[in-house]
């Protein structure tokens, strides 16, 4: 029998021998033990609290503000929401289900922004509290081989120099001098050490900037609930405003809004005076300042007094600030209806539509009889009409003030109780009767002129212009806040970027000659690219306040002779190597140098 055969047999053997594997005991399953409520929620809470579950959030936070920017919001516009929800009747009523109209107010963006604040302080919190322990602990002690760290340096002191205690002592004023925490713990062999640490600022900053993190987002929900703004527009000697709701244009409160914190106070526009560049030939026209002289109650039994209001110079009632955010010209016209009754008299507000104050009209009239009556058109404060035909604007002061206007009448859509803008007329309904292209041809009055509309539908006037300025009343109390909060977290980054966590040692012993030796070495906690000059510092230091001996430089002979040297005394002869020059090992020779640093 070959070889190859035997092997063969005996492979049968052992299986017939082997038991098999489903003969063997199976080993029971590991039961991992239940969490319970109690395990539940700690590990939420756990989960909750982490850096990366905050991280998230404040991503998630930004992802979710973007619908904001991308449908319409009721609270600054709910006319556009609703002509969106006419256009889009399908997808805007799915949109408005997930309050997609009201990003900032809606349950799921709340959800987000109060996980990520809980978060936050979970977070935070506990670091605080370990940091402060940390503070009040003392400096590392010393290790026993200083030799290891990445800056070393060792001094070989004069007889005639201090001892190590004394030495040490030097070391730690020192040391305190630079703003290090310093603690000397004495040696066995009469030797001593100190430990060094500073920089435990770079964590306050930390902690700093996170909590000023929290107060900036506690002060926007404070902000968000609290806070209001509105708009006006007040023309020049017409009828003031009063800070009731019924008096704003538009109006956009907070979430939590009360009328009650509604501060009284009136005002109205006394004269309103612009002044232009008239001297650069490359600026010419420009505006250069905007003056409104405002007559103001503060409170319901002040005295009426008079009080300048300028761009960036906002009137202050309380909280409550009022700035000056636009302005333009408001044509005084008055329109008669086919009856030959006064159905509209007073200034229409023109919207800006360029640097030279072309403005926009619309005109509605829906008390004129028989027919409602409306106009659209432009305002031209310095008119000039070219080889064209076409009538423009070229000074935004009152030079040639002229109205071009379209006339129609008809329905205008006011009666069935739906809201409209009143810088756009809706022309679906109504019969034009004036226009450029027509035979009766466009409407185009100076002041003082009239215009006898056709078919007998009444006549409209021209009677003069007022300047108007457009106001933002704005009332945030968390403003405050948040901004002290935002720059107290610039300042907590900066100390938390550019300030390094050191620790210094110490370490003064007798060596074989009676001598002191010095030893030390420092670590950064993190990266520090001026450990090396630290190190530096310190060595030039030390050799100013004690006498230092430089080492013998060893001869053509004794460099063959020399021995291993014990670890005594490495640190009397080699030890007293350049700061930061790496220590005695198999790898590094011992070598004598100059005892100076680099």
């Amino acid at each position: 029998m070959s070889q190859q055969d035997n092997v063969r047999v005996a492979r049968d053997e052992d299986a017939r021998t082997e038991p098999s594997r489903h003969d063997q005991p199976q080993q029971p399953e590991v039961q991992l033990p239940a969490l319970g409520v109690t395990g539940t929620l700690r590990f939420a809470w756990t989960q909750l609290t982490s850096m990366r579950t905050a991280l998230m959030l404040l991503l998630l936070l930004a992802v979710a503000a973007v619908p904001g920017s991308l449908f319409p919001q009721r609270p600054a516009g709910p006319e556009i929401v609703n002509q969106y929800l006419e256009d889009n009747p399908v997808l805007g009523e799915w949109l408005d289900r997930f309050q997609l109209f009201d990003v900032y107010s809606s349950v799921w963006f709340s959800a987000i922004y109060i996980l990520l604040f809980v978060s936050l302080i979970g977070c935070v919190a506990p670091r605080a509290v370990k940091h402060a322990k940390v503070l009040r602990s003392a400096p590392p002690r010393t290790p026993r081989r200083l030799s290891r760290l990445p800056e070393y340096g060792t001094v070989l002191l004069d007889p005639s120099g201090p001892s190590p205690a004394a030495a040490v002592d030097q070391a730690a004023a020192y040391l305190r001098r630079r703003g290090y925490r310093v603690e000397v713990r004495q040696e066995p062999g009469g030797g001593a050490s100190v430990g060094a640490e500073r920089g435990y600022v770079r964590e306050v900053g930390n902690i700093v900037f996170h909590l000023s993190l929290i107060g900036v987002l506690a002060f926007m929900a404070v902000g968000g609930l609290l806070s209001y703004s509105g708009q006006k527009i007040l023309v020049e000697g017409e009828e003031g405003f009063a800070n009731t709701l019924v008096s704003y244009d538009a109006f956009t409160p907070g979430g939590a809004f009360s009328e009650d914190s509604l501060v009284p106070f009136s005002m109205s526009l006394k004269s309103f005076e612009k002044v232009f560049d008239r001297e650069s030939e490359t600026h010419y026209g420009q505006p250069l300042d905007f003056t409104a002289v405002m007559e103001v109650q503060d409170g319901t039994g002040g005295e009426p007094q008079e009080r300048i209001l300028k761009v960036n110079h906002p009137l202050a009632f309380g909280g409550t600030r009022v700035y000056l955010v636009g302005n333009g010209y408001a044509p005084e016209v008055t329109v008669r209806d086919g009856n030959g009754d006064i159905a509209f008299q007073g200034p229409v507000v023109g919207q800006v539509q360029d640097e030279v104050y072309t403005s926009l009209l619309t005109i509605k009239v829906p008390d004129a009889q028989p027919d409602q009556l409306g106009f659209v058109g432009f305002f031209l404060p310095t008119s000039y009409t070219g080889e064209d035909g076409v009538a423009v604007s070229i000074d935004p002061e009152l030079f040639n003030p002229e109205l071009n206007l379209n006339s129609y009448h008809g329905d205008l859509g006011l009666d069935e109780g739906k809201p409209q803008n009143v810088y756009v007329l809706d022309t679906e309904n109504l019969t034009e009767l004036n226009n450029r292209d027509l035979d009766t041809g466009g409407v185009t009055l100076s002041v003082g002129e009239s215009y006898e509309l056709p078919e007998g539908k009444g006549s409209i006037s021209f009677d003069g212009v007022k300047p108007y300025v457009g106001l933002d009343i704005l009332y945030d109390p968390g403003k405050w806040g948040v901004g002290v909060f935002a720059v107290l977290a610039l300042i907590a980054l900066v100390v938390s970027l550019f300030v390094r966590r050191r620790r210094v040692w110490v370490r003064g012993a007798t060596g074989p000659d009676g001598s002191t030796v010095v030893e030390y070495g420092l670590l950064a906690r993190g990266e520090d690219f001026r450990l090396r000059e630290e190190n530096l510092a310190l060595r030039r230091k030390f050799e100013q306040l004690w006498p230092v001996t430089a080492p013998q430089e060893p001869g053509p002979s004794s460099s063959s002779t020399a021995s291993t040297p014990t670890a005594s005394s490495t640190s009397s002869t080699t030890a007293s190597a350049t700061a930061g020059s790496p220590s005695t090992t198999p790898d590094h020779p011992a070598r004598a140098v100059q005892n100076r640093p680099e």
